[in-house]
């Protein structure tokens, strides 16, 4: 089928990109529930299976920013295609797997998904009329929080009723579905940076990003005092400085060091790297807690992996509906009105849960505002990356955003899992109840933090003059896609 002559609505456009960004975010967080299972399945090791999960965080990491600066340069479109394109390989490597390495090399090859956010990002930018640019960047950051909230719910009842490649053979379909999708109806921006691409600041910001992760990942197991830890973070200082200085004096930087200086964006990442880790982390050890024999532990529900995804549930439905929302109500109170309602409802589940967590209703109850929490927050908070920066710097500056999330929610889940694991014995094999307790108030603190971060955002002026030529009638949404 060849593709339209014509440019299509923004409004088919964005439903191509939503399937994007919903078969990216499902894939992410497939897995997490069901390790165990697959270390069955794939007959391995705890610490081994855990590369699962570090080997898919360090591949975001690196391809999130990159991948969205080639985009803003080289053309989004073609990028977002190629980037689904690596994502169904790596995908579909995984769904044929049948041991641990096979599988790791298709979660890395899967981590280069994170860049479709930041395109999608780009896209809508470019495409949109200027009004319907917040709502419509809302909803997409909803989705990616949505998505990993559904593949927690349903991971369960995946495993249960077919096997653990469907896992991977499910959202396979989405994502080709989303690929075909994309090149027919989304069509190529106008709207690109000048200048060579600085492959040596990528080499730089994936060494320094790969040595923090890694070291943050594999501190709880490593040992944080451990000379390996110590080296990897002691090269992460040193690149990251490196890095700074390459991107400073380059004449066409890859990620510009004055853009991430503006105060709403610094800020606006400052919020993201500690709404990262209170989001990550209760993703991670909330149906952890509830998969807790309770006869053997003395605390926990006892729930299998699919009653688990059913605690998470209202999180997830809470993220869709405030993210939905979350667009009009900026629209009406302001960006950063509904940052910092966000930020401050989320401090409420993880209080509550360090005061209790003994009943269903408690984890529910948090569950939910967790989700509208969240949902407030990243949605909103994306708008103001997004209305920050100029129209050409879009990918970066938003990529930048999701990838300090990133390593908000990798810091969250090692601290978490460094607490807990301090109760672990050969006799005890389950954490503490007061684990738990020290997590929440971890979480809490990280919270509290979050919003008075998004109290210290400055206001954006609305009407840039960079904005100027996307109104309805602009050259970009009547002139041909090829």
């Amino acid at each position: 089928m060849p593709r339209t002559n014509t440019r299509p609505h923004y409004n088919l456009t964005f439903a191509v990109l939503l399937l994007g960004v919903g078969a990216f975010s499902l894939q992410q967080s497939l897995v997490v529930p069901v390790l165990p299972t697959l270390m069955a399945h794939l007959h391995t090791t705890q610490d081994t299976a855990t590369w699962l999960m570090t080997g898919y965080l360090l591949s975001a990491s690196v391809a999130t920013p990159i991948l969205g600066r080639i985009g803003d340069k080289a053309g989004k479109e073609r990028m977002l295609i190629a980037t689904l394109v690596a994502v169904a390989a790596g995908t579909a490597l995984a769904g044929s797997s049948d041991s641990i390495g096979p599988m790791i090399v298709a979660r890395v090859i899967q981590g280069m998904g994170g860049a479709v956010v930041p395109l999608a990002f780009g896209i809508i930018r470019d495409e949109f009329p200027a009004e319907k640019v917040r709502g419509a960047v809302g909803v997409t950051a909803a989705l990616t929080a949505v998505g990993a909230g559904l593949g927690l719910i349903l991971a369960g009842p995946i495993v249960d009723h077919l096997d653990y490649h469907w896992l991977f053979w499910a959202p396979l379909i989405l994502i080709v579905v989303a690929t075909i999708a994309t090149y027919l109806f989304v069509p190529e921006s106008p709207v690109r940076t000048p200048g060579p691409i600085n492959w040596g600041a990528a080499l730089l910001l994936s060494i320094w990003l790969v040595a923090l992760l890694l070291g943050v990942s594999k501190g709880s197991s490593w040992g944080w005092g451990s000379l390996r830890i110590a080296g990897l973070f002691a090269a992460a200082v040193f690149f990251f400085g490196y890095w700074f200085l390459v991107e400073a004096r380059s004449k066409a930087p890859l990620i510009d060091m004055a853009m991430m200086r503006i105060p709403a964006v610094w800020t606006a990442n400052l919020v993201a790297l500690l709404l990262g880790i209170g989001m990550y982390t209760s993703m991670t050890f909330l149906p952890q807690l509830v998969q807790t024999p309770e006869h053997l532990a003395g605390y926990g529900f006892t729930a299998s992996v699919t009653q688990s995804g059913l605690y998470m549930l209202p999180m997830t439905g809470g993220m869709f509906v405030l993210g939905v929302l979350a667009g009009p109500l900026a629209a009406r109170f302001g960006s950063k009105r509904v940052l910092i309602t966000g930020s401050l409802i989320t401090i409420a589940p993880f209080a509550m849960l360090l005061a209790a967590h003994d009943h269903a209703w408690q984890i529910y109850t948090a569950s939910a505002l967790i989700g509208v929490g969240l949902g407030l927050a990243f949605s909103a908070m994306s708008g103001i990356v997004v209305e920050a920066v100029p129209v050409a710097q879009t990918g970066v500056a938003s990529g930048m955003n999701a990838n300090i999330r990133t390593i908000g929610g990798a810091i969250g889940s090692a601290m978490a899992a460094s607490i807990l694991s301090s109760g672990v014995t050969a006799a005890h094999p389950f954490p503490q109840d007061s684990g738990y307790t020290d997590t929440f108030w971890f979480l809490t603190g990280s919270a509290v933090l979050a919003a008075a971060a998004a109290f210290a955002i400055p206001a954006v002026k609305r009407g840039r003059s960079d904005r100027s030529d996307q109104s309805v009638g602009s050259p970009r949404h009547v002139m041909a896609s090829r």
